[in-house]
């Protein structure tokens, strides 16, 4: 029995390693290409913070024009309300007036004419 390899298997198997070691060589490149340089990374991420920076500072832009339009918003509510509260006093006192107006126009000519027939009567019966 034969133990060791004839010249022929130990070319086949060197191939074989070979082949093997081009197979791994190739994939090692394409793994390499897909990575991204260090530097290329730490721009991407400065370009990111920037952006999220940026798009914090807007959002809290907004957030302080929105607060105000709420304050202005509450306020002309507020004015809206004491001015309907006004405006119902002042109908309140022109109601109030009328009905002064009413008892000084009517009334009041009335009772006097009353009063002066009552008088006629009694001075004419006397």
């Amino acid at each position: 029995m034969q133990t060791e390899p004839t010249l022929g298997e130990v070319m086949r198997r060197l191939e074989d390693v070979r082949q093997d070691l081009r197979d791994d060589l190739r994939e090692f490149g394409l793994r390499l290409d897909s990575k991204v340089s260090l530097e290329r990374y730490e721009l991407e991420k400065r370009a990111h913070n920037e952006a999220v920076r940026l798009l914090a500072e807007r959002v809290t832009s907004i957030e302080a024009a929105l607060t105000e339009r709420i304050t202005a918003i509450e306020a002309a509510r507020e004015a809206a309300q004491e001015q309907k509260r006004i405006d119902a006093q002042k109908v309140a006192e022109r109601r109030a007036a009328d009905r002064r107006l009413l008892l000084t126009a009517l009334v009041a000519p009335v009772l006097l004419l009353l009063l002066s027939v009552y008088i006629q009567t009694r001075g004419a019966g006397a």
